[in-house]
């Protein structure tokens, strides 16, 4: 018996996230978006929350709901980490948005440090 996937989630982490001024969760949103349209993948919703500091740590929250699963990011602005995950399940392959995010993402900010990248497979099931 054999496994395999019907899913992957891949899991980006960043340090050294210090984008230029004026760089938000509605721009990070943006350059999701457009990574999910250019994909193929159907986006369902798309939300963003911007954190000031005031109750929450300075940053923000950001999802792409997609026909197939989601993208989002996570942001700590004031220490310069960024968490990025992309999770499709269907013909969709989430690197084709990863990658298109990581470019987006260098040229926000040229010093960003990619401390993680990791690929999981999901929605796993045995073939008999």
């Amino acid at each position: 018996m054999s496994s395999s996937a019907r899913g992957t989630h891949v899991f980006l982490d960043y340090a050294e996230f210090f984008p230029h001024d004026g760089f938000d969760g509605n721009q990070m949103l943006q350059i999701m978006q457009e990574a999910v349209s250019n994909s193929g993948a159907r986006e369902v919703h798309a939300h963003v929350e911007n954190f000031d500091g005031s109750v929450s740590p300075p940053g923000f929250a950001a999802v792409v709901l997609i026909d197939e699963s989601h993208v989002s990011a996570h942001c700590y602005l004031d220490r310069g980490l960024l968490a990025i995950d992309t999770f499709t399940c269907g013909s969709t392959d989430p690197q084709t948005i990863v990658t298109q995010i990581k470019d987006a993402l260098v040229k926000q900010c040229p010093g960003l440090v990619l401390m993680q990248e990791e690929s999981v497979d999901r929605f796993l099931f045995s073939e008999v």
